[in-house]
C-alpha cells in the first residue's frame, strides 16, 4: 500500500529544509559579523599607523600610505632614508593587532647621497664645536681663527699671538671628536 501526501510536505522534508535554512542564515549571520568585526579593527588599526607616523617628527607621513588587510599593514609612499623606511616600519609594528608589515617604501635618496648628508650634518657640527672651543681659550684668543671641516679633515687658518697658540689651537683640533686630520694654516703674527 502505498501511501501519497499531495499538496503537503512531509512533515521530515519540512523539519530538514527549516533546519539547514537556519543553520545558513545563523552562519552568515557570524561570518557577515566577524566580517566587520576584522574591517573595524583594520580601520582602527590604519588610524592608529596614520597617527603614529603623523607625530613622529623625524619622518614626512605625507609621503606615506598605509593600507590594512587583515591585520597586516601595507606601507607605500616615499621616505628619504633606509633608516626612514626601517622607522617607519617599526613604529607601526608596535600597534596592537599588526600581525605583519610588507613595507613597501621607496627611498629616495640612495645610500651615497643619504651617507654624504649625515658626513656633512657631522662636519658642520665639530666645526662649530671647535670653533666655540678656540673662541672660549683665553690661551688662543680664538676670534681669529677660521675653522672648516670636510669629510672629518679640519683646516685651521687665520692668526694667532704665538708659536704658543698655534699649537694649541692644533692639539685641540686633533683632540676633537670626529676629527681624522687637520690641516694647519695658521699664521704667527706678534699683533694678532
Amino acid at each position: 500500500m502505498k501511501t501519497t501526501h499531495q499538496g503537503r510536505f512531509h512533515p521530515l522534508f519540512v523539519s530538514l529544509g527549516l533546519a539547514l535554512t537556519l543553520g545558513a542564515s545563523s552562519a552568515y549571520a557570524d561570518s557577515s559579523k566577524n566580517q566587520w568585526q576584522d574591517q573595524a579593527k583594520d580601520a582602527w588599526i590604519d588610524g592608529k599607523a596614520e597617527s603614529m607616523l603623523m607625530v613622529n617628527t623625524d619622518l614626512n607621513n605625507f609621503d606615506i600610505n598605509t593600507d590594512v588587510e587583515q591585520g597586516v599593514v601595507i606601507l607605500t609612499g616615499n621616505v628619504d632614508t633606509e633608516l626612514d623606511k626601517s622607522l617607519a616600519g617599526g613604529l607601526v609594528r608596535q600597534i596592537d593587532g599588526v600581525s605583519q608589515v610588507e613595507n613597501d617604501l621607496t627611498v629616495s635618496q640612495p645610500a651615497s647621497k643619504a651617507a654624504d648628508l649625515g658626513q656633512a650634518v657631522v662636519d658642520t657640527k665639530v666645526s662649530a664645536a671647535l670653533k666655540t672651543s678656540l673662541l672660549l681659550n683665553p690661551d688662543i684668543s680664538g676670534t681669529n681663527i677660521n675653522v672648516s671641516v670636510e669629510d672629518g679633515v679640519a683646516t685651521l687658518s687665520g692668526n694667532v699671538k704665538s708659536d704658543g697658540a698655534r699649537d694649541l689651537a692644533v692639539l685641540m683640533a686633533e683632540n676633537a671628536q670626529d676629527v681624522e686630520r687637520v690641516i694647519d694654516e695658521l699664521k704667527v703674527e706678534e699683533n694678532a
